[in-house]
């Protein structure tokens, strides 16, 4: 298979028809040889932060010498995102020649293993022929029954902050969603967690005192943020000071230094991870879509926020940049999202808002989300497409204005390519 033709067979089988659970991907996994037991995991799941974490700890791993896999979703504007190990996207060449493997196995199962299924299988056996030292793994949705959980006992199981989101499939409360979210908590094992949500902080309370499973939550009195700009944040967590993170959003350094509570277990393990690359890794760290720049002159950001929970995190990096100021947004959601909660977060910061539809079937009618931006007050358009509305927004930002794009993953990678076709 050509990369080109591993890519089209992957997303030729949805998981809408399928029934959740580990049977397919413990068969998938069975037939090429279990090479889950063969590599070492940090399993990282929750509801928003995992990306941002996992490129935190991969960054740092690979400063301190280690080969690290880095399995993360979804793509934002090519597939081979998914799939790294030190950095680099697998090729095309590599992603054909391990669907040629993947591919015979699962045909000849009698369910057809589903997209997130063959895409953890095409990751698996591409790091252990790479032969991956540690492989970052973040779950794909929830944790419980998410394909990724065919593992046995990670390194060590990190829950990123928690809200409500998927609710309709793992909810319908934060507690179900928790549990959910727990499921990547094995016997014996060691976590680490964000906290700071009692809900969710009890559920997996609970769950590492059942499964005899060590907990370690991450204690914000540590950390003090010295600086927030365009650069990122330069902050102390005692007992290191001077501490810097390329990422702009005002969130990330308490990603950050989740990472670092993670890479202490990690250290209390037997890992050697020397405070230098702690500091490099943060340093180089780089994670496209999350608060991104892209822009300066006039400022333009991109950012991932695609909940209720992500939008008040932006919210707050973007009044802490630019007080008291009102920006022109780029705005696209899915219609699955708690619209009214993230645009009544929105709405206080905009002066004028340009609608889009992502690239997903599941996205919002542009008309209906102008309907809602209305009643809050907000000018609305709705934009034909990513290229349209780019160039409208920034035209009515002007040269001192501020303009942001968000509310949806897939529109990122929408805006991220128009933005280099254009400037």
């Amino acid at each position: 298979m050509t990369g080109e033709e591993a890519v089209a067979y992957i997303h030729s089988y949805g998981w809408e028809a399928h029934a959740p659970g580990l049977d397919r991907i413990r068969e998938l996994f069975r037939r090429l040889g279990n090479p889950q037991r063969e590599l070492k995991f940090i399993h990282v799941a929750g509801t928003n932060g995992k990306g941002s974490v996992c490129a935190c700890l991969a960054s740092v791993l690979e400063a301190a010498g280690y080969r690290v896999g880095l399995n993360t979703s979804p793509h934002l504007e090519r597939f081979h995102e998914r799939i790294r190990v030190n950095g680099e996207e697998i090729s095309d060449e590599d992603l054909g020649a391990v669907m040629d493997r993947v591919r015979p196995a699962a045909e000849a199962m009698p369910e057809h293993p589903t997209e997130f299924e063959l895409i953890t299988a095409a990751a698996f056996l591409y790091f252990l022929e790479r032969r991956c030292d540690v492989v970052v793994l973040e779950t794909g949705l929830g944790g419980a029954l998410d394909a990724s959980n065919v593992i046995g006992t990670p390194e060590l199981a990190v829950l990123t902050a928690m809200g409500m989101d998927h609710a309709a499939i793992l909810g319908p409360t934060l507690r179900d969603i928790a549990a959910a979210k727990a499921g990547i908590i094995k016997p014996g094992g060691s976590v680490v967690s964000r906290g700071g949500c009692p809900e969710a902080d009890e559920v997996f309370r609970r769950t590492c005192r059942e499964r005899g499973a060590s907990l370690t939550e991450l204690d914000l009195s540590r950390l003090t943020v010295r600086l927030l700009s365009l650069e990122g944040a330069a902050f102390d967590f005692a007992p290191w000071e001077g501490l810097a993170i390329p990422l702009a959003g005002a969130y990330q350094a308490e990603n950050a230094a989740l990472a670092l509570t993670a890479l202490e277990a990690l250290r209390k393990k037997g890992w050697c991870i020397p405070d230098e690359a702690l500091r490099r890794g943060l340093a180089e760290v780089r994670w496209p879509g999350r608060f991104e720049v892209l822009g300066r002159d006039p400022v333009f950001l991109l950012d991932g926020a695609h909940n209720a929970h992500g939008m008040r995190a932006a919210a707050e990096s973007l009044q802490t940049l630019f007080p008291g100021r009102k920006l022109t947004f780029l705005l696209g959601i899915l219609a699955d999202k708690d619209a009214g909660e993230m645009l009544d977060l929105l709405a206080p910061l905009a002066e004028r808002v340009f609608v889009l539809r992502p690239d997903s079937p599941r996205a919002m009618d542009p008309a209906a989300l102008c309907a809602l931006l209305t009643e809050r007050g907000v000018e609305a358009r709705p934009c034909a497409s990513v290229e349209t509305g780019l160039e409208a927004a920034l035209a009515a930002a002007g040269k001192d204005g501020v303009t942001c794009a968000l509310g949806s993953l897939y529109l990122c990678g929408e805006v991220r390519s128009a933005w280099s076709k254009t400037r």
